[in-house]
Parts: C-alpha cells; sequence; structure tokens
C-alpha cells in the first residue's frame, strides 16, 4: 500500500535518516564501545542507556526506511491549477458563520503539524474538502457540530 507524501515532507525524512546513520548511529555504536570498557555490564549504567538509544535509533531508521520505501511523493507544483481541492494543495477557507478565515496544507499522515498549518488528508477537514473547487460551501463535522466552510482560494505551493 503506498502511502501520500509531498516533497517536502520526502526530503524531512531523507535528511532525518541521513542524520540517525551518518552521525548519530556512529556516535552510539563508540559510546557503547566505551562503556564495555568500563568493565561488568550487568551494573553499567552507561551501557544500558546507550543500548536503549541504540534500540530507538534502529526502530526509527527502519520506520523511516518503510515510509519512504511505500511513498507516493506529490509534488503538487508540477500538477496543473484547477481551483480542485487535491494531496498537497494549500487551502484558505472562511467559516461561513463568523467570517474567520484559516489556511491550511493538506499533506501526508507523518507530516501533520496544526502548529504550521499542515493537516492530515485524513482529518475530517481535509476529506470534506478534497475534490470540491473554489467558491464551494462544504460542511465539517466536528465536535462543536456541522460548521459550513467556503473554499476562498485553491493554491499549488
Amino acid at each position: 500500500m503506498k502511502y501520500p507524501m509531498t516533497l517536502q515532507g520526502s526530503r524531512a525524512l531523507e535528511e532525518e535518516l541521513k542524520h540517525l546513520k551518518g552521525e548519530l548511529r556512529p556516535q552510539i555504536s563508540q559510546a557503547i564501545a566505551e562503556a564495555r570498557e568500563l568493565g561488568d555490564l550487568k551494573e553499567n549504567a552507561e551501557y544500558h542507556a546507550a543500548r536503549e538509544q541504540q534500540g530507538m535509533v534502529e526502530a526509527r531508521i527502519r520506520d523511516i526506511e518503510g515510509k519512504l520505501s511505500n511513498a507516493q511523493v506529490i509534488d503538487v507544483t508540477s500538477i496543473p491549477h484547477s481551483g480542485k481541492v487535491i494531496f498537497g494543495t494549500t487551502v484558505d477557507i472562511a467559516n461561513c458563520d463568523t467570517g474567520e478565515e484559516v489556511t491550511y496544507q493538506i499533506v501526508g499522515d507523518d507530516e501533520a503539524d496544526i502548529k504550521v498549518s499542515k493537516i492530515s488528508v485524513n482529518s475530517p477537514i481535509a476529506r470534506a474538502l478534497i475534490g470540491k473547487e473554489e467558491g464551494e460551501v462544504v460542511n465539517v463535522q466536528t465536535p462543536g457540530g456541522l460548521v459550513e466552510y467556503e473554499i476562498v482560494e485553491v493554491k499549488h505551493l
């Protein structure tokens, strides 16, 4: 199964993988070697801490490699602008009741970060927006009830 990912998300994972393999992994191996030299491994806190960190780093490396191998990287800037909301687009929406405008980029699950206005393609708002066009009104089911949003603008950034 392929997982959608923006070009920026793919690059960020590749950079993290490069850091983990090229810098962190050798540092941890060195820390384990130094801890072994201290003697008895049963009561060696440095050794156990380094081994635990090694396990977490190796798990993250496997996780990133799995995500990248199953990623369907989508560069929205190479897709002709149609005014339709698709994966990777940045969407300006306005609350029909309050007039409040917000901007979201629709990204993959791993890239989602509401603090920087990136929402998962699987979020209720994104699911309501996908396939709709500028000017359309969509209903989004929120914990507080049904909210109507108008799609103000769709951008391919």
